[in-house]
């Protein structure tokens, strides 16, 4: 037992007044004789004897109640049994994830957790309230109410290593607790362990009931007719779905489209037809566990030629105008010599074609072009000097050339998984006729292969800064060079390297994917676009590149839904927005090791506990209890004691 006063010990030796008073009370007996001396002396003796028991109870009594008045003063109490962490600071984490729509007993898993922070949480009590996408510092309960109430759901997935590093960068070699409330989905962490024993953690994980989700995870257009569009509506299942899911296809506010869905795989795919013009599409099913996937934004928007401008001998290039048609491609063929500067700003997609000596002239502008999210292909001469070749392709990504061998090499291996072959191939090909190339130079492997020699080495490279793109061939195709050119893949390498420049031709993006979009608007000096739809409005980043201008998008829009772009009140384009689909498998469970937290039912379990090994034990109470108690003893003892 220790004491907030110790001090106030001293007036114990006050105790020795009453000790003193009692003894000076004691009068002694004067004896009197009389005739009958056998009856008065039992009285005399049944007198004293009582009169001196009393005394002494009353002595006891009142000592009694004077030390449990002087304890109860000094304010005794004993030693909370972490007193040496009344100090640390309350740090709450909480996952506002997808996956935190799960429903539990008593609601939304997320919300119901902020209702009990609500309830549980004393109005003097100091925290730092940390999400997946806000962080409060050092607030208390009544100035983040609002906060909680309003908390959103994010896009951001639950990171826990990165939310305590945020944690000890604000707050380093600070002694702290925390509250950790999450479900637990598709966490990893390197670090639990450490921390762990550093700190004392207390995990919260609510649980929802229904461990089954459905999801919209893509939209596509799989194939083109001349009058409809046939989109192919990619949905997964986790767990057991059980019943039949709606669909609806919606084009604006309107339903043009409804069907059922039955999973009996985990992935499914849904396709239908719609008529071949712009569309601001949504994909809605009906499920009832998580809501953030049930909705899928996308906008077919009116096709646009894609301006090709050829650098090369006319005859060499005639292969490319075959691909490139004048259904989906303007070309413009041109020799080195006739080349206008002037005119490759407005191009999409430069291809530059055995051009023996790349001037410096020409290697300014295209670097320039690229930067601005131009696509260029580069397909070497055979006759290119070394040094040329690399001052020029080394303002690529590093892209080096060494090693003119004339010896046949064939084309076998194929990066399926590259955006240019996307939808391209059902499945892995692996028995078609491989091409071959009579002589090639030796690229580096600095970059990303789309097509390799048997033995490994790059016959095409690719390279990109995020708006442009480039590519790279190892060696010319021409026909003397290569049967490249009669190869299944020419069609599909070539229509999709020069389709996919920086031009918007996508029909959804992903929120928190850091996108940059290139749109064909002309801007002043001082003049910015919007992104807007009914409900939010945004100013993404925006850099002006010519005739164009570079739109990036970082973790904006914080909403998913279709959106309109807007010069001045005027509408330039339409782009549609989806979150991720991270937190939609609800079958996930953490993958390290908690065993070292503290595992709690409720918030209510926390302050408990916190309250009860930080909070010393007072004692005064008992003993003002006591002093009461002596005091009715006293009284008690002078009227039932004789």
């Amino acid at each position: 037992m220790q004491f907030k006063h110790p001090e106030i010990l001293y007036f114990l030796f006050l105790l020795v007044i009453p000790i003193l008073v009692h003894l000076f009370q004691f009068r002694r007996f004067k004896k009197e004789y009389f005739t009958n001396v056998k009856l008065l002396k039992e009285i005399q003796i049944q007198t004293r004897k009582s009169k001196s028991i009393k005394k002494w109870l009353l002595l006891a009594t009142r000592l009694l109640l004077l030390i449990a008045l002087i304890f109860a003063f000094a304010q005794p109490f004993f030693a909370a049994k972490e007193a040496n962490k009344k100090a640390n600071e309350l740090v709450i984490i909480v996952d506002n994830s997808f996956s935190m729509q799960a429903k539990g007993a008593k609601g939304e898993l997320l919300k119901r957790s902020l209702q009990e922070l609500l309830e549980n949480v004393s109005e003097n009590q100091s925290f730092s309230f940390v999400t997946n996408s806000a962080s409060f510092w050092d607030t208390d309960i009544k100035s983040v109410q609002k906060e909680l109430q309003n908390l959103e759901y994010s896009a951001i997935p639950f990171q826990l290593d990165v939310l305590i590093n945020q944690v000890e960068l604000k707050k380093p070699n600070v002694p702290k607790d925390y509250l950790i409330i999450t479900d637990g989905i598709s966490i990893t962490s390197d670090k639990m362990e450490q921390f762990a024993k550093e700190n004392v953690v207390y995990w919260l994980q609510p649980k929802g009931q229904n461990l089954s989700n459905a999801s919209i995870e893509n939209v596509t257009i799989s194939s083109v007719t001349n009058a409809f569009y046939e989109l192919e509506i990619t949905l997964k299942a986790f767990g057991e779905i059980e019943n039949k899911i709606s669909l609806t296809l919606y084009n604006e506010d309107k339903a043009i489209a409804k069907t059922q869905v039955i999973f009996d795989k985990q992935e499914q795919t849904i396709k239908l037809s719609v008529p071949k013009k712009e569309m601001v599409g949504k994909v809605v099913i009906q499920d009832n566990s998580l809501s953030f996937d049930n909705e899928y934004y996308f906008t077919i928007q009116t096709p646009v030629k894609t301006k090709v401008t050829i650098i090369g001998d006319v005859v060499k290039n005639k292969f490319i105008h075959r691909i490139c048609t004048k259904e989906d491609f303007e070309v413009y063929d041109t020799s080195l010599e006739a080349l206008n500067f002037n005119k490759l700003e407005d191009q999409n997609t430069i291809v530059l074609n055995e051009i023996n000596e790349i001037s410096q002239a020409l290697q300014t502008n295209l670097v320039s072009f690229y930067e601005k999210g131009g696509n260029l292909i580069v397909i070497p001469s055979n006759e290119s000097k070394l040094e040329n070749l690399n001052s020029f392709s080394e303002n690529f990504g590093n892209i080096k050339y060494s090693n003119f061998s004339k010896t046949e090499k064939q084309i076998t291996k194929i990066s399926f998984g590259h955006p240019i072959y996307k939808d391209v191939f059902e499945k892995k090909v692996t028995n078609f006729q491989y091409p071959k190339v009579n002589a090639t130079f030796t690229l580096s492997k600095n970059n990303s292969p789309v097509l390799q020699y048997e033995d490994s080495d790059f016959f095409l490279a690719s390279t990109t800064n995020k708006i442009g793109k480039a590519y790279f061939f190892a060696t010319a195709i021409n026909k003397t060079n290569t049967n490249f050119q009669n190869s299944p893949l020419i069609v599909p390498t070539f229509y999709n390297m020069a389709i996919s420049n920086g031009v918007n031709d996508n029909l959804a993006f992903t929120i928190g994917a850091n996108d940059n979009i290139i749109l064909d608007v002309i801007l002043n000096k001082d003049e910015v676009v919007t992104v807007t739809n009914q409900t939010h409005s945004f100013i993404p980043l925006q850099q002006i590149l010519s005739n164009k201008v570079k739109l990036t998008f970082g973790d904006y829009p914080e909403h998913a839904g279709n959106y309109t772009v807007i010069q001045k009140e005027k509408n330039i384009s339409v782009l549609s927005f989806n979150f991720p689909r991270n937190e939609s498998d609800v079958t996930l469970q953490s993958t390290f090791n908690n065993d070292n937290f503290a595992k709690i039912d409720s918030v209510e379990e926390v302050f408990n506990d916190l309250v009860g090994k930080r909070s010393d034990m007072s004692l005064w109470k008992i003993f003002i209890i006591a002093t009461l108690l002596f005091l009715l003893i006293e009284l008690l003892i002078q009227k039932f004691v004789k």
